[in-house]
């Protein structure tokens, strides 16, 4: 039995050639030979089955403790794919405050087709028992009836406020219910918690970001936890065809292998970045639950071994965000998360623009927010670079937030408590 760290560079060896070679081959062939009419060969067809591809599926159901992995061409792909098991008429609950895309997919896509999500806060046990019972707010058996949800869907840590979810606790409750969970994992990785081990009955990964790591591949993983779940996610995948083509698979493979040192790296970084905005009199908020100040109460008791690279904050009324995204030189202004290269973005204009403006007000995506996702950099160069857009957007918005970001710098300076 092999340890996680090993995991991360061998995988499981998938048993398909006798060379030697110490990483598995890249096999782009898009069909199989038979030996007969009557052979059943393992590989026939590439959408339905691929040497490299196996090879990807079967690590990451190691790393996260399932029975079969399954690698598509996007993490919208492999949450298309999941959410197909389900039939019209059935019921997903929805953490409220997900993905764009993931928000889009719901209410653009499969409401087409009859699939009903409802959104609840999922920090809120009352409120996620009664959405996924079918129970009226008023908690009494008043108007229509309504059947148990069949699932549950919400991200380890909320994008973009990372807001800890608490994994076990409401796969408890789903259970209770006959519920499937269904947990998007990309924030933090199987490195930082396999939720697999803590109730839940499927994992999604968009695999473009934290596991392949060098924004150069567009990929999804999905694991399951048991045969059954398996086979309905496998139909999906084999008749839906959005696979991952081998030299992408191997892409990812190999980004895998690094995942424990870039990851260690990027939180490290994302806290040191966490605790400058912390005293910088332009925030008005941190969101970051690895350190004090910037998550909500208990959110480091809920399984997690970190937090990751990703972090948001709030400007101050009268900065315009804008300002300090478009004056950025180390970070890139761009959308995505999880590389060696660190990117900002703006939420409301990027990545969460699917979501009309008054559900992202909502759930707390103001138009103030900003949102890191941290590299691998010297830590010294980001926050410097930081400090530099900072200055430029406090003096566009008023001289005294001018004088008062300078004053901060200094004082950080004198006392040693920048990086």
């Amino acid at each position: 039995m092999t340890r996680f760290a090993t995991q991360l560079v061998h995988g499981t060896p998938v048993g398909d050639n006798n060379t030697g070679a110490v990483n598995p081959p890249i096999y782009n062939s898009s069909t199989y030979a038979f030996q007969s009419v009557d052979d059943a060969p393992r590989w026939d067809y590439a959408r339905s089955g691929n040497p490299t591809r196996d090879f990807l599926e079967r690590q990451i159901a190691q790393l996260e403790h399932g029975t079969r992995g399954f690698a598509f061409s996007s993490g919208l792909a492999a949450i298309h794919a999941v959410l197909s098991i389900f039939t019209p008429g059935d019921r997903v609950v929805v953490g409220s405050n997900v993905y764009g895309g993931t928000y889009s997919l719901f209410n653009e896509h499969f409401s087409r087709w009859g699939l009903t999500s409802e959104p609840v806060d999922t920090g809120d046990y009352e409120a996620v028992e009664r959405a996924i019972a079918g129970t009226p707010e008023d908690g009494t058996s008043q108007g229509a009836v309504v059947r148990p949800a069949k699932a549950v869907y919400f991200e380890t840590l909320t994008n973009p406020l990372l807001e800890v979810n608490d994994v076990a606790a409401i796969a408890a409750i789903a259970h209770r219910y006959g519920a499937l969970v269904i947990v998007d994992n990309t924030f933090v990785t199987p490195y930082l918690q396999q939720p697999l081990d803590l109730g839940a009955d499927i994992v999604i990964h968009s695999a473009t970001k934290y596991l392949a790591g060098h924004s150069d591949v567009i990929a999804g993983l999905a694991v399951v936890g048991d045969d059954d779940l398996g086979k309905r996610v496998y139909f999906a995948q084999n008749r839906l065809g959005g696979v991952l083509a081998p030299a992408e698979c191997d892409s990812v493979r190999r980004g895998i292998q690094t995942l424990g040192l870039r990851i260690e790296r990027q939180q490290s970084n994302a806290v040191a970045i966490a605790n400058w905005l912390l005293t910088n009199p332009l925030v008005a908020a941190v969101h970051y639950p690895g350190v004090a100040g910037g998550g909500r109460p208990g959110d480091t008791e809920k399984g997690l071994k970190g937090f990751g690279g990703v972090l948001s904050f709030e400007v101050v009324k009268g900065v315009d965000p804008a300002q300090i995204l478009n004056n950025l030189h180390v970070f890139r202004l761009a959308v995505s998360l999880g590389a060696v290269e660190s990117l900002a973005e703006l939420p409301c204009r990027m990545t969460h623009f699917e979501l009309p403006r008054e559900e992202r007000l909502k759930v707390g995506v103001t138009d103030e927010l900003i949102r890191l996702a941290i590299g691998i950099e010297d830590v010294r160069d980001l926050i410097e670079d930081l400090e530099q857009a900072f200055a430029i957007a406090a003096k566009a918005a008023d001289p005294e937030y001018a004088t008062a970001f300078v004053q901060s710098a200094r004082f950080a300076d004198a006392v040693g408590t920048r990086v």
